[in-house]
């Protein structure tokens, strides 16, 4: 069953690109045995730089499920995931992922997200697009409002 997914969501990519609908990346969000939500890559399309395969499904599954968190879950992509979508995976409570071609089968294609994962090693100041923190002490505003707030739903 888990390779039936698996080609799925590589023929979902092949004919996402063969439509001219976006990058070559595709995928599912499954549970049990069923598939709740099919995403493919609309970055180009969509005029969306978080229009990748992986973030596409998990809104579509959150959506069709009602709940933010896809816990009992599996993704089922054509490529390992970038770091935006890695995020996206763990924050969605997702059990696991599997994939088809690895990101440096993606960097030789043109699909280089290599830069990404280097950026993060290094100091905020020192980053291509430096994170300059202001005003901490306003900044902690917020947290206090939320942890006052009965009504918040921890996540």
């Amino acid at each position: 069953m888990k390779d039936a997914f698996m080609q799925e969501a590589i023929a979902l990519a092949v004919e996402n690109v063969r439509q001219g609908r976006g990058g070559p990346f595709a995928a599912l969000v499954v549970k049990g045995s069923a598939v709740v939500a099919r995403g493919t890559n609309r970055v180009t399309t969509a005029h969306d730089p978080t229009a990748h395969a992986e973030v596409v499904a998990i809104r579509e599954a959150c959506r069709a499920l009602g709940d933010f968190q896809l816990n009992g879950c599996d993704l089922y992509t054509s490529c390992e995931p970038c770091p935006m979508c890695l995020g996206a995976l763990y924050w969605a409570r997702l059990d696991r992922v599997f994939f088809a071609a690895s990101r440096q089968d993606a960097a030789a294609a043109g699909f280089d997200d290599a830069f990404i994962y280097d950026e993060l090693c290094r100091p905020l100041d020192a980053r291509s697009v430096p994170l300059v923190q202001r005003l901490s002490e306003a900044g902690q505003r917020p947290f206090e409002v939320w942890a006052a707030y009965e009504g918040r739903v921890e996540y």
